[in-house]
């Protein structure tokens, strides 16, 4: 099934390393993209070094396309954005990836990121065919990133408007009701009372109300509490005989 429209299309210009293919499709992939182009890569497609670094990745591969220059790869796309530290002499409208996220999401008409090649990056020629720049706050001392990680600045910024579900764990069960804590809270009081734990007597209340203050801190879930009532039960009981 093609990709939605509003999902732009990542194309990598005569990259060099299957490897960096790889990465770069596991990249897109994190933020729910698959429409992966590529412009004359090096080793040629397909590229067995491609698929270990892609980590999973396999569908991005496998509908990836080839074509011989960037104009037939962006030839349906009305909106281009190449990636570049410079401008390279070109006169086009700058914008950082969130702005070119915010843009794509609200055109019509399918969109491309344009990312160049691993060490040079994209030619002047490569930028002429854009529609529009994209390039990121960077230390002017160290511009450099690989093509792994410009692919996932564009990428992350496009997902936050895309709806995509962020992953749990585990589900998480709601915090259980105060009358549970005010149990835990009084079995744990009634086994320390007798102990001694709240002497001196003028400073009962305050330790009373530090001790509450760190049971009801983390927002402990039903089956925390019961776990922890279960702990205190256990070592009211003592030691036990050893069988």
């Amino acid at each position: 099934m093609p990709p939605s429209t509003n999902q732009p299309a990542i194309v990598l210009v005569r990259p060099q390393l299957g490897e960096n293919i790889g990465k770069a499709a596991r990249a897109m992939l994190n933020f729910g993209l698959t429409d992966l182009r590529l412009v004359t890569p090096r080793d040629g497609w397909p590229n067995p070094s491609a698929g270990p670094a892609a980590a999973g990745a396999d569908i991005v591969l496998e509908q990836a396309r080839v074509y011989d220059s960037l104009a037939a790869a962006v030839a349906d796309c009305a909106h281009v954005y190449a990636t570049t530290v410079r401008k390279r002499g070109v006169t086009k409208p700058v914008v950082d990836p969130e702005q070119a996220a915010r843009a794509i999401h609200g055109a019509a008409g399918r969109s491309a990121y344009v990312f160049g090649p691993e060490r040079s990056g994209l030619e002047t020629d490569d930028v002429a065919l854009a529609r529009t720049i994209v390039t990121v706050p960077i230390n002017p001392e160290f511009g450099s990133l690989n093509l792994a990680q410009a692919v996932i600045l564009c990428a992350y910024e496009w997902s936050k408007q895309a709806g995509l579900t962020q992953p749990t764990v585990e589900d998480l069960l709601p915090p259980a009701p105060q009358d549970e804590l005010e149990g835990m809270i009084a079995q744990l009081e009634a086994m320390l009372e007798p102990r001694g734990y709240y002497h001196p007597a003028i400073r009962a209340a305050a330790t009373r109300r530090t001790l509450r203050g760190l049971l009801t801190k983390p927002a402990w879930n039903h089956l925390e509490v019961r776990t922890l009532r279960g702990v205190l039960s256990t070592l009211a009981k003592g030691p036990r005989e050893s069988e």
